[in-house]
Protein backbone atom coordinates (compact mmCIF):
# COMPACT_ATOMS: atom_id res chain seq x y z
CA UNK A 1 0.00 0.00 0.00
CA UNK A 2 1.65 3.70 -0.76
CA UNK A 3 2.97 5.69 2.13
CA UNK A 4 1.03 8.34 0.94
CA UNK A 5 -2.55 6.81 0.47
CA UNK A 6 -1.37 6.03 4.60
CA UNK A 7 -0.62 9.27 5.15
CA UNK A 8 -3.18 11.02 3.86
CA UNK A 9 -5.89 8.53 5.43
CA UNK A 10 -4.50 9.35 8.97
CA UNK A 11 -4.43 12.73 8.42
CA UNK A 12 -8.27 12.27 7.34
CA UNK A 13 -9.21 10.25 10.77
CA UNK A 14 -7.51 12.97 12.82
CA UNK A 15 -9.18 16.09 11.17
CA UNK A 16 -13.11 14.25 11.15
CA UNK A 17 -12.43 12.81 15.01
CA UNK A 18 -9.56 14.22 16.60
CA UNK A 19 -5.81 13.13 17.48
CA UNK A 20 -7.03 10.59 20.01
CA UNK A 21 -8.66 8.91 17.44
CA UNK A 22 -5.66 7.88 15.71
CA UNK A 23 -4.19 4.55 15.98
CA UNK A 24 -3.05 1.76 13.91
CA UNK A 25 -6.26 -0.41 14.42
CA UNK A 26 -8.62 2.71 13.57
CA UNK A 27 -6.40 3.63 10.09
CA UNK A 28 -6.10 -0.31 9.45
CA UNK A 29 -9.91 0.02 9.40
CA UNK A 30 -10.16 3.00 7.45
CA UNK A 31 -7.54 1.38 4.53
CA UNK A 32 -9.73 -2.02 4.74
CA UNK A 33 -6.35 -4.07 5.56
CA UNK A 34 -4.57 -5.53 8.45
CA UNK A 35 -1.94 -3.64 11.20
CA UNK A 36 0.52 -5.78 9.74
CA UNK A 37 0.33 -3.81 6.63
CA UNK A 38 0.88 -0.76 8.33
CA UNK A 39 3.62 -1.97 10.40
CA UNK A 40 5.92 -2.48 7.35
CA UNK A 41 5.90 1.00 7.42
CA UNK A 42 5.99 2.31 11.08
CA UNK A 43 7.13 1.06 13.97
CA UNK A 44 4.47 2.54 16.30
CA UNK A 45 2.09 5.14 16.45
CA UNK A 46 4.65 7.71 16.97
CA UNK A 47 6.30 6.91 14.08
CA UNK A 48 3.04 7.63 12.23
CA UNK A 49 2.37 10.84 13.75
CA UNK A 50 5.92 12.09 12.95
CA UNK A 51 4.71 11.44 9.36
CA UNK A 52 1.42 13.08 9.67
CA UNK A 53 3.28 16.22 10.92
CA UNK A 54 5.78 16.42 8.31
CA UNK A 55 2.98 15.78 5.76
CA UNK A 56 1.22 19.49 7.37
CA UNK A 57 4.61 20.93 6.97
CA UNK A 58 5.33 20.31 3.92
CA UNK A 59 2.59 22.37 2.94
CA UNK A 60 4.40 25.41 4.56
CA UNK A 61 6.28 26.26 1.03
CA UNK A 62 8.66 28.99 1.81
CA UNK A 63 11.97 29.89 -0.78
CA UNK A 64 15.61 29.93 1.53
CA UNK A 65 17.70 32.52 -0.60
CA UNK A 66 13.82 34.60 -0.57
CA UNK A 67 13.75 34.25 3.63
CA UNK A 68 17.48 34.96 3.67
CA UNK A 69 16.85 38.77 1.28
CA UNK A 70 13.74 39.98 3.33
CA UNK A 71 16.47 40.36 6.23
CA UNK A 72 15.29 38.69 9.74
CA UNK A 73 12.28 40.33 10.73
CA UNK A 74 10.41 40.43 7.96
CA UNK A 75 11.45 36.25 7.68
CA UNK A 76 10.22 35.49 10.40
CA UNK A 77 6.50 37.46 10.09
CA UNK A 78 6.61 35.45 7.20
CA UNK A 79 7.09 32.40 8.51
CA UNK A 80 4.72 32.53 10.92
CA UNK A 81 2.12 33.45 9.27
CA UNK A 82 2.56 30.92 6.38
CA UNK A 83 3.08 28.08 9.19
CA UNK A 84 -0.55 30.01 10.95
CA UNK A 85 -2.23 29.28 8.00
CA UNK A 86 -0.92 26.11 7.00
CA UNK A 87 -1.95 24.32 10.12
CA UNK A 88 -5.68 26.55 10.47
CA UNK A 89 -6.52 24.70 7.25
CA UNK A 90 -6.15 21.47 9.37
CA UNK A 91 -8.98 21.02 11.92
CA UNK A 92 -7.83 18.94 14.91
CA UNK A 93 -4.66 17.91 13.29
CA UNK A 94 -2.06 20.63 14.96
CA UNK A 95 -2.40 18.94 18.09
CA UNK A 96 -0.43 16.47 17.15
CA UNK A 97 2.67 18.53 17.06
CA UNK A 98 2.39 18.75 20.70
CA UNK A 99 3.21 15.03 20.72
CA UNK A 100 6.80 15.18 19.54
CA UNK A 101 9.47 17.58 18.03
CA UNK A 102 9.02 17.68 14.38
CA UNK A 103 12.07 15.62 12.88
CA UNK A 104 10.55 14.97 9.71
CA UNK A 105 12.31 16.17 6.16
CA UNK A 106 9.99 18.99 5.65
CA UNK A 107 9.98 20.35 9.32
CA UNK A 108 13.93 19.73 9.35
CA UNK A 109 14.39 22.23 6.25
CA UNK A 110 11.87 24.91 7.58
CA UNK A 111 13.74 25.09 10.74
CA UNK A 112 16.94 25.08 8.56
CA UNK A 113 16.20 28.01 6.55
CA UNK A 114 15.06 30.18 9.82
CA UNK A 115 18.05 29.17 12.08
CA UNK A 116 20.09 30.43 9.12
CA UNK A 117 18.19 33.53 8.53
CA UNK A 118 19.15 34.64 12.40
CA UNK A 119 22.48 32.95 12.41
CA UNK A 120 22.88 35.40 9.28
CA UNK A 121 21.65 38.51 10.88
CA UNK A 122 23.87 38.46 13.92
CA UNK A 123 22.21 36.20 15.96
CA UNK A 124 24.51 34.45 18.58
CA UNK A 125 23.74 30.24 17.91
CA UNK A 126 21.91 29.87 21.35
CA UNK A 127 19.94 32.81 20.63
CA UNK A 128 19.11 31.40 17.40
CA UNK A 129 17.81 27.85 18.38
CA UNK A 130 15.88 29.67 21.28
CA UNK A 131 14.38 32.33 19.16
CA UNK A 132 12.62 29.39 16.21
CA UNK A 133 11.91 26.98 19.21
CA UNK A 134 9.30 29.66 20.92
CA UNK A 135 8.64 31.36 17.48
CA UNK A 136 7.02 27.25 16.70
CA UNK A 137 5.43 27.32 19.99
CA UNK A 138 3.85 30.52 19.89
CA UNK A 139 2.42 29.67 15.98
CA UNK A 140 1.40 26.01 17.39
CA UNK A 141 -0.66 27.32 20.19
CA UNK A 142 -2.79 29.69 18.11
CA UNK A 143 -3.32 27.35 15.75
CA UNK A 144 -4.47 24.41 18.31
CA UNK A 145 -7.06 27.29 19.64
CA UNK A 146 -7.95 28.76 16.22
CA UNK A 147 -8.70 24.38 14.95
CA UNK A 148 -10.48 23.86 18.64
CA UNK A 149 -12.91 26.62 18.07
CA UNK A 150 -13.61 25.29 14.51
CA UNK A 151 -12.83 29.26 13.20
CA UNK A 152 -11.44 32.84 14.08
CA UNK A 153 -14.95 34.35 14.57
CA UNK A 154 -17.80 32.12 16.54
CA UNK A 155 -21.64 33.19 17.11
CA UNK A 156 -21.16 33.55 20.75
CA UNK A 157 -18.32 36.19 20.34
CA UNK A 158 -21.60 38.41 20.40
CA UNK A 159 -22.32 36.70 23.60
CA UNK A 160 -18.81 37.67 25.24
CA UNK A 161 -19.30 41.11 24.05
CA UNK A 162 -22.25 41.40 25.65
CA UNK A 163 -21.26 40.21 29.09
CA UNK A 164 -18.02 42.17 28.94
CA UNK A 165 -20.11 45.40 28.19
CA UNK A 166 -22.68 44.31 31.07
CA UNK A 167 -20.13 43.66 33.97
CA UNK A 168 -20.49 46.30 36.99
CA UNK A 169 -18.29 48.90 36.74
CA UNK A 170 -17.76 49.02 40.47
CA UNK A 171 -16.14 45.28 40.34
CA UNK A 172 -14.41 45.94 36.97
CA UNK A 173 -13.40 49.46 35.96
CA UNK A 174 -10.49 48.09 33.42
CA UNK A 175 -12.69 45.72 32.04
CA UNK A 176 -15.49 48.08 31.40
CA UNK A 177 -13.15 50.69 30.00
CA UNK A 178 -11.64 47.99 27.11
CA UNK A 179 -14.94 46.35 26.58
CA UNK A 180 -15.91 47.97 23.02
CA UNK A 181 -12.86 45.65 21.48
CA UNK A 182 -13.47 42.73 23.82
CA UNK A 183 -13.27 39.67 22.54
CA UNK A 184 -9.95 40.31 20.77
CA UNK A 185 -10.26 38.24 17.23
CA UNK A 186 -7.35 35.60 17.32
CA UNK A 187 -5.89 36.63 14.22
CA UNK A 188 -5.82 40.04 15.46
CA UNK A 189 -4.43 38.82 18.19
CA UNK A 190 -1.83 36.23 17.12
CA UNK A 191 -0.40 39.20 15.26
CA UNK A 192 -0.05 41.63 17.60
CA UNK A 193 1.60 38.94 19.63
CA UNK A 194 4.05 38.29 16.91
CA UNK A 195 5.35 41.68 16.48
CA UNK A 196 6.15 41.72 19.98
CA UNK A 197 8.07 38.43 20.16
CA UNK A 198 9.83 40.22 17.18
CA UNK A 199 10.44 43.64 18.88
CA UNK A 200 11.93 41.80 22.00
CA UNK A 201 14.42 39.93 19.90
CA UNK A 202 15.29 42.58 18.24
CA UNK A 203 16.30 44.17 21.32
CA UNK A 204 17.77 41.14 22.24
CA UNK A 205 19.96 40.75 19.41
CA UNK A 206 20.93 44.59 20.01
CA UNK A 207 22.35 43.56 23.58
CA UNK A 208 24.47 40.88 23.02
Amino acid sequence: MPLERIVATALQIVEEEGSDALSMRTLAQRLGSGTATLYRHFDNRAALVAHVVDRMFGVVELNGDELLSMGWERALRTVAHTMFDALARHRNAARLLAEQIPMGSNAMALRERCVAVLLGSGFPPRVAAYAYATLARYVLGFAVQVNGRGGARKPDDAQSAAVFESVDPDLFPATVAVAGVMPVPIEEEFSFGLELLLSGLARLRDEV
